[in-house]
């Protein structure tokens, strides 16, 4: 399970993109950037999160420590924006926290990432279709002399149809990714001889305990995923067989 922390204070709305995250003092006297879980994209958005970040981790990609956050109902009490405090009462329960990184910067090129720190990343990317890592929207950060990847509710677009129809993991393993628009895009010219190291470090057993670290209360059901259990199963699949056929999807690759 992530570590459960309980919010102290809010900080200060970040308003960059369309979630309004904000800064966040919880009680282990740590500072988190919170993603709101009464914000526009809904839970799906902090699954991504967790289970796109995690496989940053699993893949030795620096990604900030994830850690669910309490929100009471009186946090919202003392906030004067009525927006921030609108999103804050939409929000009480359980929200995903990153670790604050103190000091760091926004990724602009100016200290390049190396092939070897960039390779992961883009192919972390063209795995989970995360198509939001451009130079418009860059979600790297730079600390310690590394590129920290966050924000990661745009990939596993899969997840948003499942209200209305059966999982299709086929579907997604014949999505091939662009790496063409990609913020690293650029340093490496070929994933193909990177996937077998990658891919073996997502075995069936780390992806299921990845998926597993995920709250059951954000996992929704449908008809066809009547209860957590199997919505944890058809993420499983999903990933499991898109990893398992990479010619379809993977930069560089056979099309």
């Amino acid at each position: 399970m992530l570590e459960t922390v309980t919010a102290t204070r809010f900080a200060v709305p970040l308003r960059e993109g369309g979630s309004l995250p904000g800064l966040v003092d919880a009680d282990d006297l740590g500072m988190y950037v919170v993603k709101f879980r009464g914000a526009g994209q809904g839970l799906k958005v902090l699954v991504a999160e967790v289970i796109v970040g995690e496989i940053a981790r699993a893949l030795q990609i620096p990604v900030p420590r994830l850690a669910v956050v309490d929100l009471p109902r009186d946090i919202a009490r003392y906030e004067a924006d009525e927006e921030v405090q609108d999103l804050l009462s939409a929000s009480v329960g359980t929200n995903l926290g990153l670790d604050y990184l103190p000091g760091s910067f926004g990724y602009d090129g100016s200290r390049p990432a190396s092939p070897a720190q960039a390779a992961p990343i883009v192919w972390l990317d063209a795995f989970t279709a995360n198509i939001d890592r451009t130079w418009a929207n860059p979600n790297l950060l730079v600390w310690g002399g590394q590129p920290w990847v966050i924000d990661h509710g745009a990939a596993l677009y899969f997840h948003h149809a499942w209200a209305r129809r059966a999982p299709d993991a086929a579907k997604f393993v014949a999505q091939h990714f662009d790496a063409s628009d990609h913020v690293l895009g650029d340093l490496v010219d070929d994933l193909r001889p990177h996937h077998a190291d990658l891919a073996s470090r997502l075995g069936d057993a780390e992806l299921a305990r990845i998926i597993q670290l995920v709250p059951d209360e954000w996992l929704e059901t449908s008809d066809q995923l009547p209860d957590a259990a199997a919505v944890r199963a058809a993420y499983l699949e999903h990933l499991t067989t898109r990893r398992d056929h990479p010619d379809a999807w993977l930069p560089g690759g056979a099309r």
